[in-house]
């Protein structure tokens, strides 16, 4: 279900997340989405040979959680995405369960404008993706 959190009614603070389990489907379909068939995500004997030792998901992959956040929980329907910051901190590999984050820690009420800090952790609670959001809610 998705919210519509009225500008008025959102606090400094308020958070809101959202997890999944990262499938080979969801690689392998991003891949299909985007174009980028980079071998550390398609192809397991070319990620055997990397840093990683296995095939790990794309980044902007996982950042993609914090825009369902934005989208469907806090702010919700009506936020228009203005701007993003990411740093990927750590892999995500196959069968990972990610949960990303979104805090409210500036309010422009003059713009109707939104800061927040996003971040992805892992089932560990691994940081590992760390930025920081502008949104617009209408």
């Amino acid at each position: 279900m998705i919210q519509d959190v009225k500008f008025v009614d959102i606090q400094v603070g308020d958070k809101a997340s959202m997890s999944k389990t990262v499938s080979e489907y969801d690689v392998y379909t991003f891949a299909g989405l985007t174009g980028d068939f980079n071998p550390v995500h398609v192809n397991a004997e070319f990620a055997k040979t990397s840093m990683f030792k296995e095939r790990i998901a794309h980044g902007m992959l996982s950042a993609g959680f914090i825009s369902a956040v934005l989208g469907t929980t806090l702010p919700g329907a009506n936020t228009i995405y203005m701007g993003q910051e990411l740093a990927f901190k750590a892999p995500v590999k196959i069968g990972d369960t990610v949960t990303a984050t979104v805090e409210v820690i500036e309010k422009i009420e003059a713009k109707n404008r939104l800061i927040l800090r996003t971040f992805v952790t892992n089932q560990d609670g691994t940081i590992v993706i760390d930025g920081k959001a502008t949104v617009m809610k209408k």
